[in-house]
């Protein structure tokens, strides 16, 4: 039987697809502060009305508008807040028509919305709202890494100085696979000095660090900043988490003798689930299975800091490995987070921490949801005061998500 003749794309349809093509020629050369005007124009050759740019801010409390004139929208009360939570488009009902709230999306990593208004919805609109946000939300990323205007747009307070350079070296909040996903944040988010956190998927290994540095000023940052750098060198030359202690090691030791850190390295294969380690005076790894904590099951015998030099250096780092079940999350902190005080002077606590967790598991929410959910909640318990730094970057082997 002979498949049936296909309908010939019609002169609208064509002169639409060459006003498509010429703008996304256009997008290419485009500074970041055109992209609302040509989000616009883009939305219009899809017969579509309008589109709006919102981006999330550093804190993940807003969405901001990159139309300067508008206001941001809360992310945790509104339409658009709920697509960024929940990454699922949201559709609203507006006086001319309809808004569809979309996510902006790279890869794994929340960018913010896209708030498209038109006449009607239908399969075919809804199709191309979602093509748009995926081809602004790869502009939005190739662009905000050399534009200071993306960058200021999302900001909502002063960066000081040792947050400004450390936020320069640090990966997207964000990154994952179809098999694996990482996840962190960081506060006080204009302020962090101390504290930082890496990872990196390199074909089927995802490579995880979480770092915290002695003190809290321009020299704490800069350790930690040179600490990321020895590490990335060691790692993208081949070397397991052993080998990227050692040049942080000795990276340290020359540039900064008097300066030390403590950290988690961690290097999971995405295939097998085996994790391998290394913790270097830190607080250990927790390791989540079926909504509990499995106490102990990443402690490891205590090694130095890193950083140490002479007698106090160790003569090798020892790895320690286990191996993961389908759906594990594990957990890597610095002390601040369970040391945040209420007004009481009582610990936030490693038991609320990892409750928080859980619960958030429990209720399927996505790994970045659920540590934007807790830095807020410890945010909240020590009246946005806190009185150290305070990283957390959880993981999750997920090997059934092929």
């Amino acid at each position: 039987m002979s498949d049936p003749p296909h309908a010939s794309a019609g002169p609208d349809t064509a002169v639409n697809e060459h006003r498509l093509e010429e703008l996304i020629i256009e997008a290419q050369t485009a500074l970041p502060v055109e992209l609302p005007a040509l989000a616009n124009r883009c939305a219009c050759a899809l017969g579509l009305q309008t589109a709006l740019i919102y981006l999330v801010d550093l804190q993940q409390r807003l969405l901001i508008p990159l139309e300067e004139a508008l206001k941001p929208l809360p992310v945790d009360r509104s339409p658009a807040g709920w697509a960024y939570r929940t990454v699922s488009p949201r559709v609203a009902e507006a006086d001319d028509g309809l808004i569809v709230w979309m996510p902006l999306v790279d890869g794994a990593e929340r960018l913010g919305v896209l708030a498209v208004r038109t006449a009607s919805l239908d399969g075919i609109l809804m199709r191309r709202i979602r093509m748009l946000a995926h081809l602004l939300a790869m502009l939005i990323t190739s662009k905000r890494a050399y534009s200071d205007w993306l960058a200021a747009r999302t900001r909502t307070a002063t960066m000081q100085l040792p947050a400004e350079m450390l936020r320069a070296f640090l990966p997207p909040r964000t990154i994952g696979s179809t098999r694996c996903v990482s996840t962190a944040v960081m506060e006080p988010a204009y302020d962090i000095a101390g504290d930082a956190f890496d990872h990196s998927v390199v074909k089927n290994i995802l490579h995880t660090m979480i770092l915290d540095a002695m003190g809290h000023d321009l020299t704490a940052g800069l350790t930690t900043s040179v600490a990321m750098a020895a590490a990335r060198n060691a790692r993208r030359a081949g070397g397991d988490p052993a080998d990227v202690v050692c040049s942080v090691d000795q990276a340290l030791a020359r540039w900064l003798p008097d300066q030390f850190c403590t950290g988690v390295v961690c290097r999971l294969d995405a295939e097998t689930g085996v994790l391998r380690w290394v913790n270097c005076g830190h607080p250990p790894p927790l390791l989540i299975r079926a909504d509990r904590v499995l106490a102990g099951a990443l402690d490891s015998p205590p090694q130095p800091p890193i950083g140490l030099v002479g007698p106090l250096a160790p003569a090798a780092r020892q790895i320690y490995e286990t191996t993961l079940e389908p759906g594990d999350c594990v957990l890597l902190y610095t002390d601040g987070v369970v040391e945040a005080r209420d007004a009481d002077g009582a610990e936030f606590g490693l038991d609320r921490f990892t409750d928080f967790i859980i619960r958030s598991n429990a209720a399927d929410q996505r790994p970045a949801e659920v540590l934007r959910l807790l830095i807020h909640a410890i945010l909240d318990y020590q009246r946005d005061q806190l009185r150290d730094d305070v990283t957390i970057l959880l993981f999750e082997w997920r090997p059934q998500h092929r």
